[in-house]
């Protein structure tokens, strides 16, 4: 479960009950406890919480936008989690959070960089074939 709480994107709790995302926490197979990129609010720690009620595993992400900010933040397993059975084996084990943050101004490469992007009009990348409507 990607940043649960994140007050600024995207996020699952946004909208639900309290309730609800405590059904929907039980149902994944780790939460994302701690976000490098989330530097407002408490919402790591509503996160923190929010595992440790569920019973599930919370990992550590950079959440990397930028070659920069890839490690600040990360999960140490044990096991192989190159396959889903290894990677539910290895949450299941000892894990070793390191906790880092990201800089505000990595934090705001991302923006300048989807300006650029826009400005030079290259947008994202629409999927084509037979299931999309043209």
């Amino acid at each position: 479960m990607p940043h649960p709480f994140d007050r600024l994107r995207g996020s699952l709790a946004r909208g639900q009950a309290d309730d609800r995302l405590a059904t929907l926490a039980g149902s994944v197979d780790f939460i994302e406890a701690w976000n490098a990129r989330l530097l407002l609010g408490n919402g790591n720690a509503r996160a923190a919480a929010l595992a440790f009620a569920a019973g599930v595993p919370g990992v550590a992400v950079s959440d990397a936008h930028t070659v920069i900010e890839v490690g600040v933040a990360s999960t140490i397993l044990d096991g192989d989690p190159s396959t889903p059975e290894g990677l539910r084996d290895a949450l299941a084990g000892d894990l070793v959070l390191r906790l880092g943050r990201a800089s505000a101004y990595v934090r705001l490469f991302t923006p300048a960089a989807k300006l650029v992007q826009r400005l030079r009009r290259h947008g994202r990348i629409r999927a084509t074939g037979a299931s999309s409507a043209r």
